[in-house]
């Protein structure tokens, strides 16, 4: 997509814009955007209840129950979408059809072709398309960005999330009909390691739910991908949450053929020869703020994103591809 700021600085201040979603990074999204006073908060769909408390809050004047009549609305130029991830790339079709940008919460789409053809739509209209990718903006990643060349030629990578929850929540993001496959759900897991790392050729990867009504909603899953990128590093990925696990765990660790770096939440270390040095990721509060900020400079002045398409498509194209692994219990080469 081009990134000339004289196409973004058509627009007069206030920028309008539609929420679509009524959930906590909805409001999260609409909370920020309130405070800015190039934007108009203009309206909001989703549940019912929710998304009039939203806007009760925050005077959105127009609410809709229907996400399909919001980005209708020829008086919006933007529209944030973080409603439910099986609808994200048909809100974004919609919307891009409709002539507005857009910022979505990842994953773009389930499927990787239309995902690309989301990117290509976008591109044609000359629209922002932004898909949402805070791990790139957190502590962790900007110290692994700092100091990786410093554990010399890259060899093992590993991340890791485990979230217990004593019961499961009657949420959709246990509904795998909604949330998707779990590694497309929780595609930044994959899109960190590949911006480090680039491409990958090759992925294998074991998926088990459990619960009394699968397969429509599941209390436990676990989620591990194999990577094998052309530059020869080998990654570990793994996603679990549910009743089945006891103890939350954030692990990212990198071993290299002069040190490692390893973090456990936020606390971490690089590893060498030399020693040992402390590295503090910091809180990760506020990342969706800085997100947000770097979209409106982009559209205001032409500040370049931080996120981009290739890396986007290249990890859902590896998490379609550990969906397949998953269903045929074999290595699928991209």
């Amino acid at each position: 997509m081009t990134s000339s700021s004289s196409i973004y600085q058509k627009f007069p201040q206030p920028l309008r814009v539609g929420i679509v979603g009524s959930g906590f990074v909805a409001r999260l999204r609409a909370e920020i955007l309130s405070q800015d006073s190039r934007i108009a908060l203009t309206a909001i769909a989703g549940t019912p209840e929710k998304a009039g408390a939203i806007a009760q809050d925050l005077a959105i004047p127009h609410i809709y129950q229907y996400w399909s009549e919001l980005v209708m609305r020829p008086d919006l130029d933007l529209v944030v979408i973080c409603n439910v991830n099986r609808d994200h790339g048909a809100v974004v079709g919609q919307a891009l059809r409709s002539g507005k940008h857009v910022i979505v919460e990842y994953p773009l789409s389930f499927h990787l072709a239309e995902a690309e053809e989301l990117v290509n739509l976008a591109q044609q209209q000359n629209l922002l398309l932004h898909v949402e990718h805070i791990e790139l903006l957190g502590g962790v990643h900007q110290l692994v960005v700092e100091h990786l060349a410093k554990i010399g030629n890259p060899f093992y990578a590993r991340y890791s999330t485990k979230s217990p929850q004593h019961p499961v929540p009657d949420k959709w993001t246990y509904k795998p009909d909604l949330f998707g496959f779990p590694l497309t759900a929780a595609v930044s897991r994959l899109n960190r390691i590949i911006v480090l790392f680039g491409k990958v050729k090759a992925v294998t990867c074991q998926l088990r739910y459990s619960g009394d009504h699968l397969p429509h909603h599941f209390t436990s899953c676990v989620c591990n991908a194999q990577l094998q990128f052309e530059n020869g590093v080998l990654a570990d990925v793994s996603y679990s949450k549910g009743e089945n696990f006891w103890q939350p765990e954030r692990i990212m660790e990198l071993q290299g053929s002069e040190g490692a770096i390893i973090f456990s939440g936020d606390k971490g270390k690089l590893i060498s020869a030399a020693g040992e040095r402390e590295l503090d990721a910091g809180s990760t509060r506020g990342l969706f703020k800085k997100d947000t900020e770097n979209v409106l400079s982009h559209l205001f002045d032409g500040t370049p994103l931080y996120t981009s398409h290739d890396s986007i498509l290249h990890a859902l194209a590896i998490a379609n591809a550990a969906e397949k692994s998953a269903l045929s219990n074999q290595t699928v080469m991209l």
